[in-house]
Formats: structure tokens, C-alpha cells, sequence
């Protein structure tokens, strides 16, 4: 594109930020309640994280692919960029910063968040490319549709009905645990696991229409976009009540939901960044310009911090962590302010970087 959409480039940055911020606490024991996950059903403002990045994946898959066609060296592309992701994200898994500097194969976690974001820029990437708008709401709607049968209704091996609960007669988790066995994220389920995924590809390809909308010449695109979004969050509130919102699951509510409010809030951005040309929010772009990097680079640092000793009991994670710790007395408080000044430091590098021009595609 001639023209850039800044929104976009602003959600991506606000997205990876978030991601960095909920990532880093001080103490994992003592989260600010807003950065935890739901425990199960239902969702908190944290839960809304991934999906808006992976809503965002499918936007500027629409926006890259534009005028793109379905050649060898455009498949190629995809092919490679969807296997640097799920790499990058296996090293992070894999590696260790001390001798033997790695983690045994046979304990090292297969899925993950990189993983899943190579998995789903492959399929989406590769869906756009082919078909029109129709084909790709048909295809969500019958993945939506599908995975919640098969969720609720198709019986187990063991004949007994399936349940949308923390355990094996769950099938993604069934499926999980017989497929990955101990390379899972916890033993009785993963929440970037295999069969989740399906439903994970749906919010990269309604970031598709989004995207296209966007890009087109519609009158009154900004209405649209908001009133698809409420839509959307309403739908998605009312399939909870048969299909429980849940992200470890994500499940079809959870689809609708999660792409209705970044519709919401998309729209609001485009309005105000795009339409009415107010400038706030640059430092979220620069960080957006270079999100798998900055995403990788903080996962990287935050592991190695976390591993490496600068004594016999202390990480250097702990021994940073102790001046906040010691400075206030609220441990919660604390430890989501050890966390802020992690994701500041995180938006500085991405302001350099986008400075110097310094770009990674991954």
C-alpha cells in the first residue's frame, strides 16, 4: 500500500507491549489480578491479548497480499515465514543459558505461541490468496460451527460424551495429551494446543475481511467496522451459553468475542489516527514495526534473567525484582511495577530500532 493504515500499525504495537507486560510480572506468585488469565471459562482483559495479535496477523495479511499472486515464490514466502515462526518459537523452548545450554527432547514443550502464530499466517496467508470473501466466510463459519459439534457432541474413543471441562474427556485436551503426551504445556492440556487451533485460524481470516474492508473504496467503513465488532461480541455472548467463552479451549464464542472487541477498538483507532490525523500512540507503531523481534527478544532476555545466577540464591530476575519488592510493601503492586518498566524498556528499543531503520521481517 501507498498509504500505510496507522491503526494497525498502532494495535499491533499496543498488542505486543501488552503481551510483553503480561509476560514479565515481578513474581509469578503475586500477579496484578487484571494481568492474570481466566481459570477456565470466561475471559479478563489478559485473555484478550492473543487474539487481537493474531486478529492483527490476518489485517496485514490482507494488506501484504493485496495485489499478490498464488505463484511458486509467494508460497515459498509463506512456507518460510511460517517455518522461521514455529522455529523461533521452539528455540525459545529449547534453549537453555547454561551448560548444556539446551532442554532435553524429550521434555521440551511442542506448542506455543510463536508455533501457533507460524501455524496460523500459513493457513490464513495461504486461504486468502485463493479465495473471495464468501469462500472465506463459509470457511469460518463451518470451522466455528464444526469445532463446536465435534467439541460437544462426537463421542470419545471410550464412548463416553465429551464435556468442555479441565480434563481428558475434554478432546482438545484428549487430543493434546495423545498427541504431544508429555510435550505440553501442563500434563492435562495446552492452551496452544492442536486441535485449538482450528479455531485460532478463524480470527487470522476474519482479520482478512477486516483488512479487505479497510483497504476497499466502502462508504461509512468506520461504521461498519464497529457495528461487525458489536455484532460480533453480542453473538459471541450468546453462543456462550452452549460453547462457554474460553481460551485454553478458544472456543466459538470466544472467536466472536475476542475479533468483536478488536473490531471495536480498531474502528476507534481508524477514526482517530487515520481519519481525523491525531498523532498519539507513535511509540506503540514503532514498537508494531518490529513485533516479532521485540516479542522474541523480551522472551529470550526474560528466560535467560530468569535462569542465569548471580549467586547462590538469587537470579538476576530476583535480584532486580528485589528493589521494587523491597521499595513497596504491596507485593501485587510491586510486581506489576517491575513489570511496566520492562515493557518501557521494551518500547525504547523499539524506538531506536524503528529510528534507525532497522527492520526484521521474520
Amino acid at each position: 500500500m501507498n498509504h500505510r493504515i496507522v491503526s494497525v500499525d498502532v494495535l499491533r504495537g499496543i498488542t505486543i507491549i501488552a503481551m510483553i507486560l503480561v509476560n514479565n510480572p515481578g513474581t509469578w506468585g503475586h500477579i496484578y489480578p487484571p494481568l492474570r488469565h481466566a481459570k477456565w471459562h470466561g475471559y479478563t482483559p489478559t485473555d484478550l491479548i492473543f487474539p487481537f495479535f493474531l486478529f492483527i496477523v490476518g489485517v496485514s495479511i490482507a494488506f501484504a497480499y493485496k495485489n499478490k499472486v498464488g505463484d511458486v515464490n509467494t508460497y515459498k514466502k509463506i512456507i518460510t515465514r511460517s517455518l522461521k515462526l514455529i522455529g523461533l518459537g521452539l528455540f525459545l523452548g529449547w534453549f537453555l543459558p547454561y551448560p548444556p545450554f539446551h532442554k532435553s527432547i524429550n521434555v521440551l514443550r511442542f506448542p506455543g505461541v510463536l508455533q501457533r502464530i507460524g501455524v496460523v499466517f500459513f493457513f490464513a496467508a495461504i486461504i486468502n490468496l485463493n479465495f473471495n470473501w464468501k469462500i472465506i466466510t463459509g470457511i469460518i463459519i463451518t470451522i466455528l460451527f464444526g469445532y463446536f459439534f465435534w467439541m460437544g457432541f462426537v463421542p470419545l474413543p471410550n464412548g463416553s460424551l465429551p464435556t468442555f471441562d479441565r480434563a481428558l474427556n475434554n478432546w482438545a485436551n484428549h487430543i493434546d495429551i495423545r498427541f504431544f503426551e508429555n510435550h505440553t504445556w501442563k500434563k492435562d492440556y495446552d492452551p496452544e494446543g492442536l486441535l485449538s487451533t482450528l479455531p485460532a485460524i478463524t480470527t487470522s481470516l476474519i482479520g482478512i475481511l477486516i483488512g479487505r474492508l479497510l483497504i476497499s473504496s466502502e462508504y461509512q467503513k468506520i461504521i461498519k467496522l464497529f457495528s461487525i465488532g458489536t455484532l460480533m461480541v453480542i453473538l459471541g455472548y450468546i453462543w456462550n451459553i452452549w460453547f462457554p467463552i474460553n481460551k485454553a479451549l478458544w472456543s466459538s464464542s470466544f472467536v466472536l468475542v475476542t475479533v468483536g472487541w478488536a473490531s471495536i477498538l480498531l474502528s476507534l483507532l481508524y477514526f482517530l489516527l487515520d481519519i481525523k490525523k491525531i498523532h498519539f500512540g507513535s511509540i506503540f507503531r514503532y514498537t508494531g514495526s518490529n513485533a516479532i523481534l521485540i516479542f522474541f527478544m523480551s522472551s529470550f532476555i526474560a528466560k535467560s534473567m530468569g535462569l542465569l545466577k548471580i549467586n547462590n540464591n538469587q537470579s538476576i530476575h530476583s535480584w532486580l525484582y528485589s528493589f521494587y519488592s523491597n521499595t513497596i510493601s504491596l507485593n501485587s503492586l510491586a510486581s506489576v511495577c517491575y513489570a511496566i518498566t520492562v515493557a518501557l524498556f521494551y518500547c525504547i528499543v523499539g524506538y531506536i530500532l524503528y529510528k534507525k531503520s532497522f527492520f526484521v521481517k521474520v
